[in-house]
């Protein structure tokens, strides 16, 4: 069981308000004391399957969830899915044992912002929170080897005509390069409420539902 690294009992501290979802107990509550027992961190609830989750989870207030892919009953890969509608924006990531291809590519395209192995060391998974919090990607550097060969792998239609503009493709260019909202707002001499409209239709018209995706269908159709 992963053992937690600093109790906080300091009064008026902010969290990270993390949401689990994972169906092996040991595994569950091992990650709930890491995470609340790390300051700046808490675990605000954890559920045992998808289900449970999706009818609970909209008053949990999550900052980011952490969700394994191998769940009794609704996978986490079409539990991600359901989520993102919940959440559009609050940072998904998966925790799993599974690396290979199809899991990985299946995963991201849901909408989950990251994918981290269940072997990730404690210390480097808290980071990996506070990574996807500020807008990144986190993912073990096993995935991420993956993730690039399949990009390489992938041919784009003949044609992909999305009809972006010209701030709408310089932000996805941003993104590509790890920008977030506020960063990106500021490389393009805009306001962060502008970024977000942006960032709207440039989902609606590549059809993605988050920023992980968007940038997926950038690298994969060549669109910047």
């Amino acid at each position: 069981m992963i053992q937690p690294l600093e109790i906080s009992t300091e009064p008026g501290v902010s969290f990270l308000r993390v949401v689990i979802i994972e169906d092996l107990r040991e595994i569950r509550e091992g990650l709930a004391a890491l995470i609340s027992g790390t300051r700046g961190y808490r675990c605000v609830a954890s559920y045992g399957m998808m289900e449970t989750a999706l009818a609970r989870i909209a008053g949990d207030r999550p900052d980011i969830i952490l969700t394994d892919l191998g769940l009794p009953g609704m996978s986490g890969i079409e539990g991600i899915e359901h989520l993102r509608k919940i959440f559009p924006e609050t940072p998904i990531v998966a925790l799993t044992i599974y690396d290979n291809d199809r899991q990985i590519f299946d995963a991201l395209c849901s909408g989950a912002n990251g994918y981290l192995l269940k072997n990730t060391p404690p210390a480097r998974l808290l980071e990996a929170l506070q990574e996807a919090a500020a807008g990144g990607a986190p993912m073990s550097p096993q995935i991420a080897a993956r993730v690039v060969r399949l990009f390489r792998e992938f041919r784009p239609p003949e044609s992909s005509d999305y009809r972006l503009t010209p701030q709408e493709t310089e932000l996805l260019k941003l993104l590509i390069e790890g920008h977030h909202k506020k960063t990106a707002a500021r490389e393009l001499g805009i306001s962060f409420h502008t970024v977000s409209f942006h960032l709207k239709n440039i989902y609606e018209k590549l059809q993605v539902h988050s920023k992980t995706e968007a940038v997926a269908k950038a690298l994969r159709e060549k669109l910047v």
